[in-house]
Parts: structure tokens; sequence; C-alpha cells
């Protein structure tokens, strides 16, 4: 089967608009908040700017640096997983083309901050009480939020393959 491009180009823009928001925001956090040091915002959010070497809630941050290409490369692998996976939809598939596109600019946003600084800029700062969930940034939430529509996506019975359908009718 042939790659269909054209029909989700698209949808790269959806990326693309992701890795800019991405990035700015986290520019704009570096230069104008103080490291480690919380703005309160709402009653339950502050900005707080940290850094994260390592991946999702700081797994790996105290390992010996090795972690920066390994993550780096992991997300470069999966971006281009993902833009091959997108290349193949079918144009009715939009849900899982829109779920991709926030992962890819997500994982290439993060990918940036891991090559230029050897760390990821977070800055978000959501909290209940004294409990405060790990910091993350646009591009850790166009993950998230990806990951969840290509989850909701994958339970819809429409999304099984035609063989399947038929067989459970």
């Amino acid at each position: 089967m042939m790659p269909r491009v054209g029909g989700q180009i698209l949808w790269l823009l959806l990326s693309v608009a992701v890795l800019l928001l991405d990035q700015l925001s986290k520019f704009w956090a570096s230069a104008a908040l103080n490291y480690a040091d919380p703005v309160a915002v709402l009653p339950f959010f502050n900005l707080t700017l940290l850094h994260n070497p390592g991946a999702a809630f700081s797994f790996l941050a105290d390992a010996s640096g090795w972690q920066r290409w390994f993550f780096t490369v992991l997300a470069l692998a999966i971006a281009v997983v993902l833009v091959v996976w997108m290349s193949r939809l079918r144009r009715e598939e939009t849900w899982t083309a829109a779920a991709l596109a926030l992962v890819i600019g997500g994982a290439l946003g993060n990918m940036i901050d891991r090559l230029l600084y050897g760390y990821v800029v977070d800055f978000l700062d959501f909290y209940l009480g004294s409990y405060h969930w790990p910091a993350f940034n646009i591009a850790d939430a166009a993950i998230t939020i990806g990951v969840a529509i290509l989850l909701v996506v994958s339970f819809r019975p429409e999304a099984r393959p035609d063989s399947e359908q038929k067989e459970s009718s």
C-alpha cells in the first residue's frame, strides 16, 4: 500500500503549531520566571520554572547524562513512526490524525529542549493543598491529550478492522 501524504499534510500544521506554542511559552517562562520560584496565578495553579533532565515525572533525572541522548533519539523515532502512521490514515480518520499531530508536536518540542539545553523546560504547576502534580509544559499537555484521544478512538467500534466488525455483528 502506497502512503497517502497529501491528505495529512494539513495535520502536520497542527504539529508545527504545538511545537511553536511550546517553544515560545518555554522561552517566555525562562525569561520571565526565576528558577523554582512559584508565581501564584490561581488557588490551584502556579507558574514555576523547573528543568527536567529526565522524562515524565522526572524519570531517570538523576542518571549520568545518557538519558538526554536516549530520550532525544526516542522522541525522533516516535515522531517518524507517527508521521508514517499519519500518512497511511484514511481521510475520515480525523481524530486519529489530530491525536498523532499533537503527539508529534509535543515530542519534537521536548526533543528540541533536550538538544539545546540537556533538559526540558517545565513551568505549569498545578496543586491541591500541599500536593503538587509534577510541573509540565505545553508539549507534555499535547502528548497527554493526543494519547488520550488515541485511547478513546481505539475503543470505538468503527476503529476495529472490517473483518473484526463483521465477525462481531
